[in-house]
């Protein structure tokens, strides 16, 4: 006591057992952690203590003269405050102990002394590891706090202590009454740190925080298969949230197993304990009262039954909103689902520049990840079509081109491109850090298959048969006698929630589709099932069916529809056809494929169409007449078309017969067009004979009846009257078929005539690029590839014929580019460019008109024909050619 004056006033300090420190004394924080791989951690966690000038009491800053126990022992026996740190090692065990040093510093650490633990993710942790680090989890005398970088630790532990600190000292000025759930000092936003760049996710991270930030959107589900992105872009748009939100917690469920266990994980990432006393759900409302809390649950499909758990936090905490990554939805009320679509695609190669391709998100992502594997790597003119189609290949799928992408070190993308047709193998990774079930594609994808219900499970077997979209009706048709057929849409509906199955609106038809690596692993499993014969029979009759159902709808107005349709299932036709060439049903696949003739001519389709009539042909076995007729016919009219082959009349003479013979009047009205075509195309042509047989076909056919074939045969006609000279005749022909087409609302038929009357005005001595213009314009809208370099050929006739030289070569020179894409370089029955070519390389402008042809044939397809379908103006003549 200390006496004071003589007024008899006193003042007088209350004694207390804590000693009075020094001024060198600081408060000392113990660090434990393992040492080499938590070297950067161990440095952070030293400047953010010495920050807040307190002294760090680690291992490796003391005196070595003694025994790391002794050591140790001493060291946490004179300080105030433990720090854990801990990722993957349990640690060093000394000889003839049973515990390694980093467990016995824990165990050591008297009961009262504030325990900080913080702890690294992810990480793939040793199983001793794991198993202490549950026993403190149960510890209430720790605080327990994931952590992804030495920066973040840093800030971790300088915010931990300081408000250590603040709680002691508000606690020794008296007891203070504790609220039924303590919460944990508040802390910096618990976001992963990401390890790549989040490429091409700038729409969708503006969408998500719009939804987000609308106080009518509590939940919001990311959806996709795996390695998708979804985690990815929940980090981006959770390092992107602020305000509304006071607090952004992410909480990563890829190692929880149990539903159960869903809720005490969100607790301990909010800092809330649990005292048992109410519901956990009931206390995190208490606890997080008036806070405004956005709360991501990452890899939620694992413990899906733990939905309802998310359902009643809506309700326990009003103010919180919640962004869920999943494979399937979560169905619950209120829920707004987000599908995570594949990284856009970059342009197709052979239209686009470099820097087009290069531009596309799936490429960026691919150029950060190749060049993270190899620094050298560049995109230059000579792999940029590679990196193109690989990223194609992989139909944008983030994780599936981060995997390939670390193989450019070993591969170049040509190389690698030749490899993707066994693309599981290459795509794997040995990265650490990343979660088992997502080293390989293959694993990502069985992780969500083991999540299906057996039923769902079955189907997605089944669904292994289809090569590429498959409709409803295909579904129904290849899984019609299974016993769980009868909840076919309820069991498609699960794989579209658990990501394995895309759906799509095909022109009013929903459609359905895989992403490669999902495919892939379903068609290896239904190769092992016993009944693939039967489900690969039962898929070839469908797409036969569906060749008849089609067929009437490829002419006229439901053209466009029609050939979208078919090219949706493309895939599926070349492996239902080929399927059942193999197994002798070569006369169904006949008649298929005459049916969708139309479409392997409009979508230059026609030489694998070929390729599977000389399979009939060659199969040895007894064919009808019409599938005989049908083989001989279209292979030899498809012939005539490709370069350097024969012209032979006798097969197409038989197949006539046979299509007499059998009643078809469009087939044998077919093969007179072809072999008429023959007959312009002999050497010297028989153009009377060619005429004849053109008019006998139009006999057989009928505008009333079949109004695109009468058409089709119009036009060929009036081709063999251009050739024989009578220019009008061949105008006045196609006049008429394009007027019945823009009646008829056949933009095929259309575009044939346009280019057909182009060369007959330009026979006449008037250049007309307007026709070869709208022709071009049409069949670029009808993806016919053929007709697009009719149309760059008809315009570099035009420009010839009115003296623009360099217009004329590089037009010539685009279209020769794109004759090269389509294999059809020899156009021996109609009327071509070869006059007006041969007339300028004759005069003095010969080298202009090459060099401009030489720059076409280098310009990007998209630049070119932006160029040439700009309105055509009326061109002034130049100089004469004669």
């Amino acid at each position: 006591m200390h006496q004071g004056d003589a007024e008899g006033v006193a003042v007088s300090t209350a004694v207390t057992d804590a000693p009075i420190r020094t001024p060198d004394q600081r408060l000392r924080v113990f660090v434990s952690s393992t040492l080499k791989e938590l070297e950067p951690e161990r440095r952070a966690a030293r400047a953010a203590i010495e920050g807040l000038r307190l002294a760090p009491v680690m291992f490796e800053l003391g005196a070595r003269p003694h025994p790391p126990q002794q050591l140790y022992r001493a060291y946490l026996e004179q300080s105030d405050v433990f720090v854990g740190v801990y990722w993957q090692h349990y640690g060093w065990i000394a000889p003839g102990e049973e515990i390694s040093g980093l467990e016995d510093e824990y165990r050591l650490a008297p009961r009262d002394m504030p325990k900080l633990i913080y702890v690294k993710q992810p990480a793939e942790r040793e199983e001793r590891l794991t198993e202490l680090m549950g026993r403190i989890r149960d510890d209430d005398t720790a605080s327990y706090t994931p952590f992804s970088s030495a920066e973040e630790l840093a800030e971790l532990i300088e915010a931990d202590l300081a408000t250590l600190l603040a709680e002691r000292f508000d606690a020794s000025r008296g007891p203070i009454a504790l609220p039924p759930v303590t919460e944990a000092p508040p802390a910096p936003d618990h976001i992963p740190m990401p390890f790549t760049e989040a490429v091409g996710r700038e729409r969708d991270v503006a969408t998500l925080l719009g939804w987000l930030r609308d106080d009518a959107q509590r939940v919001v589900t990311l959806v996709g298969p795996g390695g998708i992105g979804k985690s990815r872009l929940a980090i981006e748009v959770a390092r992107s949230a602020g305000e509304p939100f006071d607090r952004v917690t992410f909480v990563m469920l890829e190692h929880v197993d149990d539903p159960a266990d869903v809720l005490p994980e969100i607790a301990r990432e909010l800092g809330v304990r649990d005292t048992a006393d109410r519901p956990l759900s009931e206390q995190l409302g208490i606890a997080r009262s008036g806070r405004r809390d956005l709360i991501v649950l990452d890899s939620f499909e694992q413990v899906l039954p733990a939905a309802t758990d998310v359902a009643s936090l809506l309700n326990d905490l009003p103010d919180a909103t919640f962004l869920v990554t999943s494979r399937a939805r979560l169905r619950v009320r209120g829920e707004r689902v987000f599908d995570v679509e594949p990284l856009a695609l970059p342009p197709d190669p052979l239209r686009a520049t470099v820097e087009a391709i290069s531009e596309a998100p799936a490429v960026r992502l691919f150029l950060n990840r190749a060049r993270a594997a190899d620094p050298r790597f560049e995109l230059t003119p000579e792999n940029a079509e590679g990196v193109a189609r690989i990223c194609r290949a992989l139909e944008g799928v983030p994780l599936a081109i981060e995997l390939a992408a670390a193989r450019i070190r070993a591969l170049t993308p040509s190389a690698m491109l030749g490899r993707l047709d066994k693309m599981l193998p290459l795509l794997v990774t040995a990265a650490r850090d990343i979660p088992e079930r997502q080293r390989t594609i293959q694993a990502t994808v069985e992780w969500s298959i083991d999540l299906l219900s057996p039923d769902a499970r079955s189907l997605f077997v089944r669904l292994g048969v289809f090569a590429g979209d498959f409709s409803l009706d295909a579904v129904e048709a290849v899984t019609a006698r299974a016993p769980w057929a009868t909840d076919l849409l309820e069991n498609l509906l699960e794989l579209v929630d658990g990501s394995l199955l895309r759906q799509h609106d095909g022109n009013g038809i929903p459609l359905f589709s895989m992403l490669v690596p999902v495919r892939e692993i379903a068609t290896a499993r239904f190769e092992l099932e016993p009944d693939a014969p039967v489900i690969r029979r039962a898929h070839g009759e469908h797409y036969l069916r569906l060749a008849a159902e089609i067929e009437p709808l490829l002419q006229g107005p439901t053209q466009a529809s029609a050939l979208d349709r078919l090219e949706a299932e493309r895939d599926n036709l070349r492996a239902a056809y080929r399927h059942l060439i193999a197994v002798g049903a070569v006369d169904a696949v006949a008649r298929a494929v005459w049916r969708l003739f139309l479409y392997w001519w409009i979508r230059t389709q026609l030489p694998e169409a070929k390729a599977w009539m000389d399979d009939v042909l060659d199969a040895g076995l007894p064919l009808r007449d019409h599938t005989r007729a049908i083989a001989l016919g279209m292979t030899s009219w498809i012939a005539l078309s490709q370069p350097g082959t024969k012209v032979e009349l006798g097969p197409l003479e038989w197949s006539i017969a046979l299509f007499h013979a059998v009643g078809d009047r469009v087939g044998e009205g077919g093969a007179l067009t072809a072999l008429s075509i023959a007959c312009t195309s002999m050497s010297p042509p028989d153009m009377e004979r060619a005429e004849g047989l053109q008019r006998r076909a139009l006999e057989l056919v009928t505008a009333d009846e079949h109004p695109t074939f009468e058409a089709l045969f119009r036009i060929a006609l009036s081709n063999v009257v251009l050739l024989r000279g009578d220019a009008d005749g061949a105008i006045e022909i196609c006049e008429g078929v394009m007027a019945d087409a823009s009646r008829l609302d056949d933009v095929f038929v259309e575009s044939l005539a346009l280019a057909n009357a182009g060369w007959a005005w330009l026979a006449r001595g008037e250049a007309r690029p307007d026709l070869f213009a709208r022709h071009l314009e049409l069949t670029l809208q009808l993806g016919n590839e053929d007709g697009v370099g009719y149309g760059l050929e008809g315009l570099a006739a035009c420009a010839a014929a009115v003296g623009d030289v360099e217009r004329a070569g590089m037009l010539l020179g685009v279209a020769e580019t794109a004759r090269l894409r389509t294999g059809l370089v020899d156009q021996r029955s109609n009327a071509t460019y070869g006059p007006f070519v041969d007339r300028i390389l004759a005069s003095d402008r010969a080298t202009e008109f090459e060099v401009a042809r030489e720059r076409g044939r280098r310009m990007p397809r998209r630049a070119a024909l932006d160029l040439v379908l700009e309105p055509v103006a009326s061109a002034s003549p130049g100089p004469g050619l004669g």
